[in-house]
């Protein structure tokens, strides 16, 4: 399901590090790699 998905080449907001996402980035916002986006997702109630 998921390996048909169009992934987008981005750079990390926090780290720099070269990643990809299954979205078009805006540029309107942050965009972070896996390891980064674990440190800034909300926490969960």
């Amino acid at each position: 399901m998921y390996r048909d998905r169009k992934m987008y080449p981005i750079t990390c907001a926090d780290c720099g590090k070269e990643a990809e996402v299954p979205f078009k980035p805006d540029g309107t916002r942050p965009v972070y790699c896996r390891e980064c986006y674990q440190k800034h997702r909300p926490e969960r109630y």
